[in-house]
């Protein structure tokens, strides 16, 4: 597959203690097609963060070739979704979501009615002018998913996102996730240490090795793309969860 983002034997290394360097990221070959959902699952300290930072272009000191197929526009073609939402205590959601257009001096009326569109998509229309204290921790999450999504990037990364919410409102984000998707079709890169978050949300599964870490193998999900609660039911969905989780043990 030859996709919209290419990665070709990217390797990172850092000086660690005793200014020994080490080898964090190394070969990590992957494409990824524009529409597509993958997930990217690997021990603790296998490099999937730091993949995503070279992705979002926020960390640039690494080896090795990271190419799209068309122009990307600085600063506009990345949204990034990390695990504590960190939205502005003293803005308003609407103001939190529409931070991202405020900092590129966006204020058309096209960036206005795309947030007003986005409060509406995550759920959170009836509590634009209500503060951040106000939200309860997965409505809080959507808000930062919709700042990711105001300024129409092109890709959506997001870093173990659901990670802190307990096991009900996961499960009620994941379809929220899904449905954003459908609607926007934006190309989405997550990390997670969950298989069953992974089998549920993505097309195919990047598994890395422990570190240095590498792409070792990339599985296709055996899933329609109509998923819902019932989805985790299936026996296909525990076959591949189980097979996942054979891989990273």
């Amino acid at each position: 597959m030859t996709g919209f983002l290419s990665l070709r034997g990217v390797r990172k290394t850092y000086v660690g203690a005793n200014r020994q360097r080490v080898v964090a990221l190394d070969g990590v070959d992957i494409d990824i097609a524009e529409g597509e959902v993958v997930a990217l699952i690997g021990p603790s300290g296998c490099g999937k963060s730091t993949l995503l930072r070279m992705i979002a272009g926020l960390d640039t000191d690494f080896q090795g070739e990271l190419s799209w197929t068309r122009q990307p526009r600085p600063g506009k073609d990345i949204g990034f979704v990390f695990q504590e939402p960190a939205l502005l205590p003293w803005r308003s959601v609407e103001r939190n979501v529409s931070l991202g257009l405020e900092a590129q001096r966006d204020r058309s009326a096209e960036g206005r009615n795309r947030v007003r569109t986005l409060l509406d998509l995550v759920g959170l229309s009836e509590f634009s002018q209500s503060f951040p204290k106000e939200l309860s921790g997965g409505m809080r999450q959507r808000a930062a998913i919709a700042r990711a999504l105001a300024y129409d990037p092109q890709i959506l990364l997001m870093d173990e996102p659901f990670g802190a919410l307990d096991a009900i409102t996961r499960d009620r984000l994941h379809d929220d996730l899904l449905r954003i998707w459908e609607s926007t079709r934006k190309t989405i890169i997550l990390v997670t240490h969950s298989v069953e978050e992974a089998t549920y949300l993505a097309d195919r599964v990047a598994v890395m090795s422990s570190r240095p870490g590498r792409i070792k193998a990339v599985h296709e999900v055996p899933l329609s793309r109509d998923r819902n609660p019932t989805t985790r039911q299936l026996p296909r969905f525990a076959e591949f969860a189980g097979l996942l989780r054979q891989e990273l043990e």
